[in-house]
């Protein structure tokens, strides 16, 4: 039941970051920010590698979430209000 709730929550927060990153009202460094993080969660390489004892593996799971964190301090709140309604409405 928990991961199942987990899943719906991380899927309804996907569908909003990529309302945000094509609306227009969204300032384009918060686009250029969600767009490293999509970026950086792709790339076949890390800046500091897995193989590199904890900090290898510790980078992904600090720097994706501080882009995205960065990104929503800077969209207004009206947007992500719109945003969030456009996605539960779809």
């Amino acid at each position: 039941m928990r991961l199942k709730s987990v899943a719906e929550n991380l899927r309804r927060k996907i569908k909003v970051y990529q309302l945000v990153m094509t609306d227009s009202r969204s300032p384009k460094f918060a686009r250029c920010l969600l767009w490293l993080a999509v970026g950086y969660t792709l790339m076949p390489f890390d800046i500091i590698p897995d193989f590199i004892p904890v900090i290898g593996h510790v980078d992904d799971a600090v720097i994706v979430p501080l882009l995205v964190f960065l990104a929503l301090r800077i969209i207004p709140a009206e947007v992500m209000e719109d945003c969030r309604r456009r996605a539960e409405e779809a």
